[in-house]
């Protein structure tokens, strides 16, 4: 039965419900619109369970994370058909989607027996000097639609790790896939009350980041609700904030890339997941010497994908979340016709027979200018924006001039350009040669400007958006030492020194 989940018990009245995008009139689920009330109720059961959960040694917590693992491995494949019907994923997107949170959960407690922090050299004798991370308390965790599954686990399982108590609060457009998420924690032996989740909208998340228990706050969504956080947060500090949020992802073409490789990478980079994920290619910046023969490869290539239900095999591009996000997909490519782009191929909404929901066509626009508002703004939809340059150092300048810093790729058989546009592009992650999306988990995660706000998400450093650094002096000379103290004589010039010392 679905509902909140909170210290161990599924509460709450069902009032919204969960649509397949596919087909809208199928209910998935009913989920309880919280509020503050359900929020403090979470709270208090997360700090309560994290009071006896910090005791626990690390690796003992390495080995519960490590067990969610296993278990969402053997459920796999129900998994990812949920994914499927709920945010309208393909089969292998959704697989991947899943596929995520079993290596997250591997690689997470794989930690639990590594370094945990640093040993440093004293300046004095006698004295140990370490550091070593420490819980903070509550997380409040925040998470996307689009990958539903793959997105929670990159927060919980560092937050748990780290030896804190969590309260998730999913999309609203996707919160049967958490719930299930959370279940699978709770079966794999989670302690009651430590993972806890609580549906709602605006308000549910308006209350878990301002509530004074929550200790750390994880967003991951758009740039303007992510300022909302961090505004809220700041007001009933102190907490760690950390912000993961759009991206205007750019792929440069030079004239002696492979453009059979290029090809393959655009097509999985700006149409897969229907264009909506936040490494999506959004941007293609090509050297005009080539671009007539890559728009025309990359349209053909377009045309041919096929629409469908996400969990018929010969799906390749499934519907958008909702008729809503069809029609701002649309009002871009209006507004960047508008502004003088031509449609190379797609920029309607249509639909799949069989099907009730709404599809984009992958879409091609030739003509866009570095300042179109096109070029400029998130989609979030199917749609390719081609800008055409002279040269790799116009490329990287327009990639650059983006307000967002999250992914970017350069295609070059020349590996002195593409180390070049490496150094020079301004964005968290950077590709050679692949498409600017294929995240993996041991690598961090995160972007520049106004993408992030300087935490990264996986990798080695991703569980330092739930702890904080405490820095350990240990003095075993049994006596007073003074470090950065003064204790040498100022220079003397010799005709102030003593005799005996000048001789």
């Amino acid at each position: 039965m679905p509902g909140n989940r909170i210290g161990g018990e599924i509460v709450g009245v069902e009032v919204f419900t969960s649509l397949n995008p596919c087909h809208p009139s199928q209910v998935l689920g009913r989920f309880p619109d919280s509020g503050p009330s359900e929020v403090d109720d979470a709270v208090n059961a997360a700090a309560d369970a994290q009071l006896t959960w910090v005791r626990v040694p690390t690796p003992a917590r390495a080995q519960t994370i490590a067990a969610a693992g296993e278990l969402l491995a053997s459920r796999k494949a129900e998994l990812a058909q949920l994914v499927s019907r709920e945010v309208g994923k393909v089969g292998s997107e959704a697989g991947g989607d899943v596929q995520e949170a079993i290596d997250m959960a591997a690689f997470v407690a794989g930690q639990g027996r590594t370094a945990w922090g640093t040993v440093h050299p004293s300046e004095l004798p006698d004295k140990i000097t370490y550091t070593t991370r420490h819980p903070v308390g509550v997380c409040g965790l925040i998470t996307p639609w689009n990958f539903p599954v793959a997105i929670p686990s990159w927060k919980v399982f560092p937050a748990l790790l780290a030896g804190n108590g969590v309260v998730l609060k999913p999309s609203e457009l996707a919160p049967a896939c958490a719930d299930a998420f959370v279940q699978i924690l709770w079966d794999a032996g989670v302690p009651p009350g430590l993972v806890n989740i609580v549906h709602g909208h605006r308000d549910a998340g308006e209350a878990l980041v301002t509530h004074p228990g929550v200790r750390a706050v994880s967003f991951t969504g758009s740039v303007t609700t992510g300022r909302r956080v961090a505004a809220a947060a700041a007001e009933t500090g102190p907490k760690l904030v950390s912000l993961e949020l759009g991206g205007k992802n750019a792929m440069i073409v030079m004239p002696d890339a492979d453009l059979d490789l290029v090809t393959d990478g655009v097509v999985f980079g700006a149409f897969g997941t229907s264009g909506q994920r936040c490494t999506s290619t959004s941007r293609l910046v090509v050297h005009s010497d080539v671009a007539d023969e890559v728009i025309a490869r990359i349209a053909g290539r377009a045309s041919e994908l096929r629409l469908g239900d996400p969990v018929d095999p010969s799906t390749d591009v499934g519907p958008v979340i909702d008729s809503g996000a069809a029609r701002r997909i649309h009002a871009y490519v209006e507004g960047a016709i508008g502004d003088g782009a031509d449609v190379v191929c797609g920029g309607r909404i249509t639909g799949v027979e069989g099907c009730g929901g709404d599809f984009y066509e992958p879409t091609v626009l030739r003509g866009v200018r570095p300042d179109h508002r096109i070029a400029c703004e998130e989609v979030f939809g199917p749609v390719l924006a081609v800008i055409e340059v002279a040269s790799l150092h116009e490329a990287v300048d327009v990639v650059n001039a983006s307000e967002f810093g999250l992914s970017a790729a350069v295609y070059t058989r020349d590996i002195n350009a593409a180390l070049h546009a490496v150094a020079r592009i301004d964005t968290g992650i950077v590709y050679v040669n692949a498409p600017t999306i294929g995240a993996e988990i041991q690598m961090p995660f995160g972007g520049t400007k106004h993408t992030g706000n300087g935490f990264r998400e996986a990798g080695l450093r991703g569980i330092e958006q739930f702890s904080e650094t405490k820095t350990v002096y240990i003095d075993h000379s049994g006596r007073l030492q003074k470090a950065q103290i003064d204790t040498h004589e100022p220079a003397r010039s010799a005709a102030e020194r003593p005799l005996r010392q000048q001789v």
